[in-house]
């Protein structure tokens, strides 16, 4: 199968932002295993969904440490990049999905959501994007 230049580019560039959000996921979960009060003062609208809990924020942080793990997994291993990046991006989705039903029935303001877009609505859409373009469909005949 010959891949033409623009194919090319989009894989460079697909895995290029598979890699930094891999890496973010990853530090992120570890600056909340090693450091969670600081994490809960430092992150934009943290500390308006309720008070710090040290416990919560370490299994959480836990979390975002394996699905940044199961990119740079996948990245290396092509044989498990779909397995490993369909189970990463649906708790991403999950995740997305819980904010916006916490807008939708009253818990949190409309106004989080512009804060929440960047890192926790835009992260699953763009990895499902990504991933159609770096899993492209297997031919069949």
């Amino acid at each position: 199968m010959k891949i033409t230049a623009s194919a090319r580019t989009i894989l460079i560039v697909g895995f290029m932002l598979i890699a930094f959000n891999g890496l973010f996921l990853f530090g992120n979960g570890l600056f909340m295993l090693v450091a969670p009060l600081a994490w809960y003062n430092i992150i934009p609208g943290v500390t308006h969904t309720g008070s710090f809990n040290q416990h919560f924020i370490r299994d959480i942080g836990m979390i975002q440490m394996f699905l940044g793990a199961a990119f740079a997994i996948g990245m290396f291993q092509p044989a498990h990049r779909f397995d490993l990046w369909a189970a990463a991006t649906s708790w991403l989705i999950a995740h997305a999905s819980f904010h916006l039903w916490e807008v939708a029935v009253g818990i949190s303001s409309p106004s989080t959501i512009p804060q929440d877009f960047p890192a926790v609505i835009s992260c699953p859409v763009n990895h499902l994007r990504l991933s159609s373009d770096v899993n492209p469909p297997m031919k069949t005949s």
